[in-house]
C-alpha cells in the first residue's frame, strides 16, 4: 500500500464537551483518518454521541479499545487527574496516543507514562492546539527571523498575559450531557507534597501550560528554563518570572468576566516587539491577531536619529481561515503516516510538568 492510500484507523476515549464540541468533528472529516471507534463509560451517552459521529464501534472503557488490534491510534479527553493514566494504559499496549494537556498533574506521573510510551511503542503527541495557531507559527517564525539576522537587536523580555474571559462566546451547547459517570477512585497522581490545595492546582496547570508552553515555543526553547519568583493568589491570579532559554519572561494569570477571550503575548526586541492576541478557543476559522512593531535596534530617543523609521504592521497570518484545534488533528494524523515528529511531542511536556510544580511548590512554601 502507498502512502496516499494509508489510512489511520482511530478510537477515542471519552464524549464529553471536548470531544463533542471539538475533537470529534475534527478527526471525523480529516483525509486520512478512520474514526474506528469510541470508549465512553457512560452508556447512553456512548450511544447517542457515536451514533452522531457514525462511529461504528463503541467500548465500555479505555481498556477494552486499547485492547483491540484494529485500532491504530487513540486520542484522548478525560478529567484532567485522569487522562494521563489513560494514555498510560493505551501507549503500553503499542497505541499511539493524541491527548489532551496535561500530559500529566505531577512530574512522576509524567515519566511513568514517558516510560509506557518507550516500552509500548507508541508516540504520544500532546494538544497544545496554541502551537498550531497560524498566527503563532508567524511569531515564532519572525522572532527565529530577528534573533538570527539580529536586525531588531537583543531578544530582552517576554510578557505572556492571561486573563481567561468566555473561551466560547455563543458557540453551541454541548451536544448531550450525562450523569451515568461512576465515582473516580482517590487520585495517587498528585505530588507528594500537595496535600491541600489540589483542586486550584489542577485548575491552574490546566489553564496555563499553554501559555508557558508557548513561550518556550516561541523561544525554540527545551528544558532550559527555571522559576525565579512566584507571588499568586489562592485563585490563582497573580505573576510568576522565569527565566527561559536565558530570556527573563513573566506570566500574568487571572480571571475576568470577559465578553472574549484575554490572552496574548509580546515578545520585545531592542528595536521592536511581537505581540499575538488568541481568539475565543471555541471560535472556528479565527487565527491569532499579530502586530509587529519595527523600530531602530537600540535608538531610545527617535528625535535625536530623525532617520530611523518606525513602522507597525498587521500582517494576515496563513492559512488564513485556519482553527487551531483542527490543524493540531491534521498534524497527528500526518506526521503518524510520514513518521516524521509531531511539533508537541510527549517527552517536551516533562518541562511544563517541571516548571508548575516548582511554582505551586512555591506558591504553597513547601
Amino acid at each position: 500500500m502507498s502512502a496516499a492510500e494509508r489510512r489511520i484507523r482511530l478510537g477515542y476515549v471519552g464524549a464529553g464537551r471536548q470531544a463533542q464540541q471539538v475533537h470529534l468533528p475534527n478527526f471525523a472529516s480529516i483525509e486520512g483518518c478512520d474514526l474506528a471507534g469510541l470508549a465512553e463509560v457512560r452508556p447512553s451517552l456512548g450511544r447517542e454521541v457515536a451514533d452522531r459521529f457514525r462511529i461504528p464501534e463503541l467500548y465500555p472503557d479505555h481498556r477494552a479499545l486499547a485492547a483491540d488490534r484494529r485500532i491504530d491510534a487513540i486520542a484522548v479527553s478525560a478529567p484532567f487527574e485522569l487522562q494521563g493514566e489513560i494514555a498510560r494504559d493505551c501507549l503500553e499496549r503499542g497505541k499511539h496516543v493524541f491527548m489532551e494537556k496535561p500530559m500529566a498533574i505531577s512530574l512522576a506521573q509524567a515519566d511513568r507514562i514517558l516510560d509506557a510510551s518507550r516500552r509500548g511503542g507508541g508516540r504520544l503527541m500532546i494538544a497544545y492546539m496554541k502551537r498550531y495557531d497560524a498566527g503563532n507559527i508567524l511569531v515564532r517564525d519572525v522572532v527565529r527571523q530577528w534573533r538570527r539576522s539580529g536586525e531588531a537587536g537583543a531578544l530582552r523580555y517576554v510578557r505572556a498575559h492571561g486573563f481567561r474571559g468566555d473561551f466560547q462566546v455563543g458557540v453551541d451547547a454541548i451536544v448531550s450531557r450525562s450523569a451515568e459517570a461512576p465515582p473516580l477512585a482517590p487520585n495517587t497522581n498528585f505530588p507528594e507534597w500537595l496535600t491541600r490545595d489540589r483542586t486550584a492546582y489542577v485548575d491552574y496547570l490546566q489553564q496555563y501550560t499553554h501559555n508557558i508552553n508557548l513561550v518556550r515555543y516561541f523561544l525554540d526553547a527545551a528544558g532550559d528554563a527555571q522559576i525565579e519568583h512566584v507571588d499568586l493568589d489562592d485563585d490563582g491570579s497573580g505573576i510568576v518570572i522565569l527565566r527561559v532559554a536565558g530570556v527573563r519572561c513573566v506570566l500574568e494569570t487571572g480571571r475576568l468576566a470577559y465578553h472574549r477571550w484575554d490572552e496574548h503575548v509580546q515578545v520585545y526586541f531592542d528595536g521592536g516587539w511581537i505581540l499575538t492576541w488568541a481568539p475565543p478557543l471555541l471560535v472556528r476559522n479565527t487565527t491569532a491577531e499579530v502586530e509587529i512593531y519595527r523600530g531602530g535596534a537600540g535608538v531610545l530617543d527617535s528625535t535625536r536619529f530623525p532617520g530611523v523609521q518606525h513602522s507597525v504592521s498587521r500582517p494576515i497570518p496563513e492559512p488564513r481561515g485556519s482553527w487551531a484545534y483542527r490543524r493540531e488533528a491534521e498534524h497527528f494524523i500526518e506526521r503518524l503516516l510520514s513518521g516524521e515528529p509531531f511539533d508537541s511531542e510527549g517527552a517536551d511536556t516533562r518541562t511544563d510538568v517541571r516548571l508548575f510544580e516548582e511554582i505551586y511548590r512555591r506558591r504553597l512554601g513547601v
